[in-house]
């Protein structure tokens, strides 16, 4: 029972809306890779490389990164996944995206070896659904609020909105924004870092009356005193993204009590183990925790729910439904029903490859 192979295949997806933004970048295309992992008797486990520049690293810097590290799984037993993980660790210096990749094809060969879902492999699932909250891209408000009157209109009760820092344009966004989706609708806002703290005092101040449910990072990911004047002083829940690149950096916010959520990545985190540590953080410390977005195929977005659906607690809907505005996805469907996404069937991750191997 030990890997047989390893092999690189490129996932590249153009964006439905090639004029997608946010603070820090336009995203027209995505640029990513998978790992298959095989064993001795055929059984094949995917996991997908994240590859956005502006947030992880680039399509060839991502490709180099896997062709590196994985060559040492071949001869592994499927059952050593810690002990794996442990010498890629030791192997390769930073790159969490790469090792994600690597963590969560070794999960997804090792439970379709077994014949059960990803989610068993972490103790098993507390909840069979995921509500979902969608991302609104940075755009006139007029067309902001277009897009939020038709997801609200497809189920979803949670929007993010991509802001930009110009707080004049912002509060226009999220009143406009507001004013489409309904009062039904949960709100959240996404600066990716385009504020200080006292500069998002100040806009909080005119947002306030639109419902806002929660801020995710809107000072600088090195800030944690402004991110966590933000949480001692404003009204609302402040959540981490950027600056919760590691484990470590999740154990100084919550020790810190510097956020009152902490967006969690598998992607960012380096896989699914370290997610989990993270999330065992988090549940300590009595600080929120929500699996934020990674852009990617229905494999990146399955292998989140399997993680998802063993946490204890998600006060907030999940970002997992980013698949549905990318084109060219290699794999079988992941649909989305009432604004929730409900877990597979199946063994592994609950997805494949819809015409076989690539």
């Amino acid at each position: 029972m030990k890997i047989a192979a390893a092999t690189i295949a490129p996932c590249t997806q153009a964006l439905s809306d090639p004029q997608w933004k946010f603070a820090r970048a336009q995203v027209p295309r995505l640029e990513g890779w998978v790992l298959r992992l095989e064993d001795d008797d055929g059984h094949r486990g995917l996991g997908y490389c994240h590859a956005i520049p502006a947030i992880s690293t680039h399509g060839t810097g991502a490709e180099a990164g896997l062709a590196f590290p994985a060559p040492r799984t071949v001869g592994r037993p499927l059952d050593d996944l810690a002990g794996t993980m442990e010498e890629i660790d030791a192997t390769l210096a930073y790159q969490p995206t790469v090792k994600a990749a690597i963590d969560m094809a070794l999960h997804d060969l090792l439970a379709r070896r077994l014949g059960v879902p990803v989610h068993v492999l972490l103790g098993g699932k507390l909840r069979d659904a995921v509500p979902l909250s969608r991302i609104l891209p940075i755009k006139a408000p007029d067309e902001m609020a277009a897009i939020a009157a038709r997801l609200a209109g497809e189920g979803y009760r949670q929007l993010k909105l991509k802001l930009s820092g110009d707080t004049d344009v912002d509060v226009q966004r999220v009143a406009a924004v507001r004013a489409a989706a309904g009062e039904g609708v949960a709100l959240t806002l996404d600066p990716n870092q385009s504020y200080n703290a006292k500069q998002m005092m100040t806009a909080f101040a005119r947002m306030e009356r639109y419902g806002i449910a929660l801020i995710e990072q809107p000072v600088p990911a090195a800030d944690f005193a402004g991110l966590a004047l933000l949480t001692r002083t404003l009204p609302v829940a402040i959540e981490a993204d950027e600056s919760a690149q590691s484990v470590r950096d999740v154990f100084r916010l919550v020790s810190e009590r510097a956020a009152d959520v902490v967006n969690l990545k598998i992607t960012n985190l380096g896989g699914i183990r370290r997610f989990l540590r993270a999330v065992h953080i988090c549940e300590a410390g009595e600080v929120g925790c929500r699996m934020g977005a990674a852009f990617g195929p229905a494999l990146l977005q399955a292998m989140g729910l399997q993680a998802a659906s063993v946490v204890r607690r998600l006060p907030y809907a999940c970002e997992l439904s980013e698949h549905l505005h990318l084109q060219d996805d290699p794999f079988t469907p992941l649909p989305v029903h009432d604004g929730q996404l409900r877990l597979p069937d199946g063994p592994g991750c609950g997805v494949t490859y819809k015409n076989g191997s690539p």
